[in-house]
């Protein structure tokens, strides 16, 4: 009992400085629009802390680090769809959240005893490409008319395009990239601390 109760506060602590990681480099990102500010929305640099922890603590942490960061991006970078229709914004963006960090823990946790690596790598990348699905899902479904527009005006003929391309192109590629880069440190920093559990 004393055991079980340690490692939930383990989890709970973990899961604590993780949601703090979140809210931070989700406002850093901020920084990197400021800076490219031709780019349509902020990058998630969050990915990589909600892969943390998938890897780290479980699925239902993962799930709330992705939740976290979709209440932020509701608050610094959804305005242009808020100002279209609110409740399709707030669902969408919650959604893609929450089942990016969803989707990470449930890839990790099937695939860690397998290969640890193959988890890690595999979870990198299946958060970024929930988070952008469901984002461009949600385009499609609740915005498809303000995005053909958004694309006419960018020199867009064909909506899909223009949101493949233009809204999504670059941030999806750099977020994939950031978190295959960085798998290998999440993988010792997993190591490190299925080690000092044991």
């Amino acid at each position: 009992m004393k055991a079980s109760r340690r490692m939930s506060t383990k989890k709970l602590v973990m899961g604590a400085i993780l949601t703090a990681l979140v809210v931070v480099l989700q406002f850093l990102a901020l920084v990197y629009r400021a800076l490219l500010p031709m780019a349509p929305f902020t990058i998630s640099l969050v990915l990589v802390p909600i892969v943390l922890g998938a890897a780290l603590c479980d699925t239902r942490v993962s799930g709330w680090l992705g939740f976290v960061f979709g209440v932020i991006v509701l608050f610094t970078d959804a305005g242009a769809f808020l100002a279209i229709n609110m409740p399709a914004t707030v669902l969408v963006v919650l959604v893609k959240g929450t089942a990016a960090g969803l989707a990470a823990g449930l890839v990790y946790s099937l695939l860690e005893k397998k290969n640890r690596y193959l988890a890690t790598v595999t979870a990198a990348v299946v958060c970024p490409v929930v988070n952008t699905g469901i984002f461009l899902l949600g385009c499609r479904l609740f915005f498809f008319e303000t995005i053909k527009s958004w694309g006419l005006a960018g020199g867009f003929d064909n909506a899909l395009a223009y949101m493949i391309l233009g809204l999504v192109g670059l941030n999806f590629l750099i977020e994939v990239g950031l978190n295959l880069v960085l798998s290998p440190s999440i993988l010792r920093l997993v190591n490190i601390r299925k080690k000092a559990a044991e």
